[in-house]
């Protein structure tokens, strides 16, 4: 009986010693800035931000709500499809307007430590080859900012 408590004691002192030994990762809200300089620029197209579909629903939605105003009975369900198609098609048309691809720039960053970095962001007027920057944040929301 003892030898087997010993035993949970000695693998549960274990597991915390370990435990306290793990170096924690950036905690939520904490933003990992790193420094470099621009190696290089490359201007790309950034796919737009708006959502697909969103015209020709809310269209589709103001079409519906405009012919529920229009007759009564069957003419009304008549004017209710109609609007909707006819607004789904109007508002996806406004959307595509507004579809259209972002100018971005594809940034190369040395680290300080030697490390290449690529970031995709949109268009920074002041950035240029040469530059001393920060990398702020990573993955996908990782931006470069001048030093």
């Amino acid at each position: 009986m003892f030898k087997q408590v010993s035993s949970y004691l000695s693998a549960l002192a274990l597991t915390l010693f370990l435990t306290a030994c793990a170096v924690p990762g950036p905690q939520p809200g904490e933003l990992e800035i790193r420094s470099g300089t621009i190696e290089q620029i490359t201007l790309v197209q950034l796919p737009s931000n708006h959502h697909a579909g969103v015209g020709a629903v809310v269209g589709g939605l103001a079409g519906l709500g405009i012919g529920s105003l229009i007759g009564g009975g069957t003419g009304r369900d008549v004017a209710m499809v109609l609007g909707t198609v006819g607004g789904a098609i109007a508002g996806n048309e406004v959307q595509k307007k507004y579809d259209q691809p972002v100018p971005g720039q594809q940034i190369i960053v040395r680290t300080t430590n030697g490390v290449l970095v690529s970031i995709t962001q949109p268009v920074s007027q002041g950035l240029f080859q040469g530059q001393r920057v920060f990398i702020e944040g990573s993955g996908e929301n990782a931006r470069v900012a001048p030093r």
